[in-house]
């Protein structure tokens, strides 16, 4: 599929090699776009029949446990594999290849990695959303192969608008924002966790002190992105000496900052170690 070819097309064709819940994120939010640059996509999965019954009848897609059958009739293939998935499954695509765009979504599979899997002038892309792509919330980090052109950042960026917002970086700053973009999500799921048990130790129910802490995490998200320092709407809250700074002191006693920038290095750490 060569970039003439692209500019030639109104419609591209869809191959997603996974039925994942990343699979479904991409599918559904394709789907939900008014004006659509892919006149099919097929979900493959050889492994999960029901998952793929499920695609099939929630989505209007295509699905198939025979994704080498469909990879010549495909324009864009994006693979929403597991990352040790990926050394066999870029094997077998190898020989199937004529100029397709290559796209992952899976940790650590850079774009430097692809292409050495892959014939030369393959274009690729490694894309980095979050699990809130569900909801087409995602933040994703992205980065580019040597051989993406314009007509190709088209069909990527389409699909990024798909899920939320995204970031262009360099391939070194995709891993090591991995953990910050992809991952911190869970992160921050587990100080939900310890403010709803925190909520239902002073009687609340499992509903409420849901309801209370999530309520609450959005409103302060949307402070966020009126584009005030984190730092300053702290300092707004927490009055000098007030009870919300006697709580801001255990937190700071414990060093949470660093904990939590462990927990980033850790996850990057063992995000190098997958190829």
């Amino acid at each position: 599929m060569d970039s003439e070819g692209l500019d030639d097309m109104e419609k591209y064709r869809l191959l997603v090699i996974g039925a994942g819940r990343m699979a479904e994120a991409v599918t559904s939010g394709l789907l939900s776009q008014e004006e659509s640059l892919f006149s099919t996509i097929l979900v493959a999965n050889r492994s999960d029949q029901k998952r793929l019954e499920t695609f099939a009848s929630k989505y209007d897609v295509e699905v198939t446990t025979d994704w080498k059958s469909a990879v010549s009739n495909s324009d864009v293939i994006l693979l929403a594999a597991p990352p040790k998935a990926h050394e066999h499954l870029l094997h077998e695509l190898s020989s199937q290849l004529d100029e397709q765009l290559i796209l992952t979504v899976a940790a650590g599979i850079d774009p430097t990695y692809m292409e050495s899997q892959l014939p030369d002038g393959t274009p690729v892309c490694w894309l980095m959303p979050n699990t809130a792509a569900l909801v087409q919330k995602s933040m994703t980090t992205y980065t580019c192969g040597r051989h993406v052109d314009q007509t190709h950042r088209k069909i990527i960026e389409h699909i990024l608008d798909s899920i939320g917002d995204y970031e262009e970086l360099t391939e070194q700053q995709v891993h090591d924002l991995t953990a910050i973009t992809g991952s911190a999500p869970a992160f921050l799921y587990l100080v939900t966790e310890a403010l709803e048990e925190a909520a239902q130790a002073y009687g609340l129910t499992d509903e409420q002190a849901q309801r209370l802490v999530t309520k609450m995490i959005s409103g302060s998200a949307a402070m966020l992105e009126t584009n005030t320092p984190a730092v300053e709407l702290r300092d707004q809250v927490t009055t000098p000496g007030g009870s919300t700074a006697a709580g801001v002191e255990v937190l700071e006693q414990s060093d949470l900052k660093k904990v939590l920038k462990q927990a980033v290095y850790a996850t990057n750490e063992h995000a190098r170690k997958i190829h």
